[in-house]
């Protein structure tokens, strides 16, 4: 889809092995998509290239063979480090090859990050404080700890709309993530994403740049891209079925299944739903390429929500606090929302 031309302007800052289980993928594989990349791309000379892993001790085997083939930063899905926990989200792994998996990640990676999961039913304060000082404890340089949320399509959907209970309550939730950022911050790892801690300089600059609406590629089946361009933001989803995609990589050259342009409201939106993640924000407002000729933030809620503390405008950027992070669902739904249908049930 992209021209020599058009990849010989496009350098690759990042290349991600994600979706699932990559590091299952044999070595040689990914040195041969690494190597093919560089010579459709300009590489950046700090390019960082990461796979995802699970602690299994399949996986854990081939950590000296990715290292060698290129990659040079690993994410290991954790998800606890409670026997109880890692039973409930029914993962394989065991607590003790979870802590092998950081140590042999760690000897092979100057870059390693941890995946974490919060908010389990009953999960207590006590409980989560005690993972976060045993994973503080290896040293890594990123962290990632996400708030259990149910995903329609998968088991746990089913069973909380059967009635059973899922997940922490919502107070307790808060007060856990809470927890994070201040053990966190104390560990050198301050908080500047949502869900993403790390030591400065070691962001993940792959998830930097979804969060900057910055473009990337999509490969593979069932990837999604961006890509900036003149008529607006491209939008390719990929064919999920590894075997369509491999027929239409035959057939056509590219596996993309669904492009289409964003709109301008599209792109304004997106551009704030992500931004405001970032413990920096992002500027406002918001580049004309993204809609910010087109469309403004309801500035009547966000006088409100600065006057609470919940939002910071300094600088030229836009940000939202500890306290409005805590709630940033709600304040993205009333920032873009209809500014004069507001102020008329307002009575303005």
């Amino acid at each position: 889809m992209l021209t020599g031309v058009e990849r010989e302007k496009f350098e690759l800052n990042s290349i991600f092995f994600g979706g699932g289980t990559p590091s299952l993928m044999p070595p040689q594989i990914v040195a041969a998509l690494i190597d093919r990349a560089s010579g459709l791309f300009t590489l950046a000379e700090q390019c960082e290239i990461t796979a995802e892993m699970n602690p299994t001790s399949v996986e854990i085997a081939k950590l000296k063979q990715f290292a060698d083939a290129g990659i040079n930063r690993v994410s290991v899905g954790i998800q606890s480090l409670d026997p109880d926990g890692l039973n409930f989200l029914g993962r394989e792994h065991s607590t003790e090859e979870a802590l092998s998996a950081l140590d042999g990640a760690q000897h092979y990676f100057d870059s390693v990050s941890a995946d974490l999961i919060y908010g389990l039913p009953n999960q207590t304060a006590a409980n989560w404080s005690h993972q976060l000082d045993r994973i503080l404890s290896f040293g890594l340089s990123h962290l990632s700890c996400y708030q259990l949320t149910i995903e329609p399509g998968t088991v746990f959907h089913t069973r909380a709309r059967q009635g059973d209970i899922l997940t922490a309550d919502d107070d307790d939730v808060a007060d856990l993530y809470l927890i994070t950022d201040e053990r966190l911050k104390a560990a050198g790892l301050p908080g500047y994403e949502v869900s993403n801690y790390a030591r400065p300089g070691k962001e993940s600059q792959h998830n930097l740049n979804y969060w900057r609406s910055g473009s990337w590629v999509a490969v593979g089946p069932g990837a999604h891209g961006r890509l900036s361009t003149p008529k607006g933001r491209l939008v390719m989803e990929n064919r999920k079925s590894p075997d369509g995609w491999l027929a239409d990589v035959s057939a056509n050259g590219q596996g993309c299944q669904h492009q289409t342009i964003e709109t301008s409201r599209q792109s304004f939106e997106d551009y704030w739903m992500m931004g405001l993640r970032l413990n920096e924000g992002v500027p406002w407002p918001a580049p004309a390429a993204l809609g910010g000729n087109d469309y403004e933030l309801n500035t009547y809620w966000l006088d409100v929500f600065s006057a609470e503390g919940w939002l910071d405008l300094t600088s030229g950027y836009l940000r939202a606090t500890l306290q409005g992070r805590l709630r940033l669902n709600t304040l993205l739904a009333h920032l873009l929302s209809d500014q004069h249908s507001d102020l008329r049930d307002q009575g303005q």
